[in-house]
């Protein structure tokens, strides 16, 4: 008996990871675009803000703190 030739394997793109990409993609997107939309309201109401406007004067006020603290007159 004769065995069979073996068969040149086809050349296929790989798409493994193809769909986590995508899923991936479209979660960061959306949250991405909720923290961007999101307001806060400060106090009273009268100061709105989005939350990254919101994080970037909180570190604003630390880093200012330091630099308040590194220049007090001590002895």
């Amino acid at each position: 008996m004769k065995t069979p030739a073996p068969r040149p394997q086809l050349r296929r793109r790989r798409r493994r990871g193809q769909a986590m990409v995508e899923y991936s993609f479209l979660n960061y997107a959306l949250v991405v675009a909720l923290i961007v939309a999101m307001n806060v309201n400060f106090g009273s109401g009268k100061q709105e803000m989005n939350v990254i406007d919101a994080f970037l004067r909180a570190y604003q006020i630390y880093y200012d703190s330091f630099y308040f603290v590194l220049n007090l007159p001590f002895p």
